[in-house]
This record gives structure tokens, C-alpha cells and sequence, in this order.
């Protein structure tokens, strides 16, 4: 006897990320805040579990980049650049399927209920 098996979007959650999902939140880490911003855009992609979580703690600290980039410029852009090396290592992380904890900005995105 053969069973029907159920290839729900459902099922698909629980087997972990897709290789697609792995992929966006990658980019969302290196290209923050713009490919967050352009994933809240996309119906078919903001509400998927493992890419709703990295794309909302990309977007906080693309912008927190953004910031402490533009008010320590006059350091010739290294704190900028350093941040941007973490955003890589976070962005490999959840390319791997792993959930990224960044201190204070998983708790407040986590806390706010957008993850």
C-alpha cells in the first residue's frame, strides 16, 4: 500500500527553512536595511517563520548600523566596517540554518513581537 503524504506549508516548517529562506536571510544581514525592507514587501516571503525572525533582527541592526556609522564617521569607517564583518558572520550563521541571537536586539525585536 503506498500513503499519501502531506507536502503542506505546514510540513514544510517543521522540516526547517528552506534553502530559499536560508538564502534571503543571508542577504538580509549583508545588504541591511535594504533587503529587509524590500522582504517586508514581498507577500510570500515576510510571513515565513525562520525568515520573519532573521529579516526583522537585520533590519534593527542595519539601522543601528547605519547610525553609529554616520556618528563615528570620523574614525575613517572602521567601527562601520566592523559591524558589517558581524552582519557577514550572522548572515552565515542563518545561511546555515542556525537562529542568530544578537545581544539586546533579539530581545527587543522578540519583545516587540516582530520575530
Amino acid at each position: 500500500m503506498s500513503e499519501d503524504i502531506d507536502v503542506t506549508n505546514d510540513n514544510m516548517n517543521a522540516m526547517g527553512p528552506s534553502d530559499d529562506d536560508k538564502l534571503w536571510a543571508l542577504l538580509a544581514y549583508v545588504f541591511s536595511p535594504l533587503v529587509p525592507i524590500i522582504i517586508l514587501l514581498m507577500e510570500d516571503k515576510k510571513n515565513r517563520p525562520f525568515l520573519k525572525a532573521h529579516n526583522a533582527q537585520a533590519l534593527a541592526w542595519g539601522l543601528l548600523s547605519l547610525v553609529i556609522g554616520a556618528v563615528t564617521s570620523f574614525l575613517c569607517g572602521i567601527p562601520g566596517l566592523l559591524m558589517w564583518f558581524a552582519a557577514i558572520y550572522w548572515g552565515w550563521q542563518a545561511y546555515q540554518g542556525q537562529q542568530v541571537t544578537i545581544p539586546v536586539i533579539t530581545d527587543l525585536v522578540k519583545g516587540q513581537g516582530w520575530a
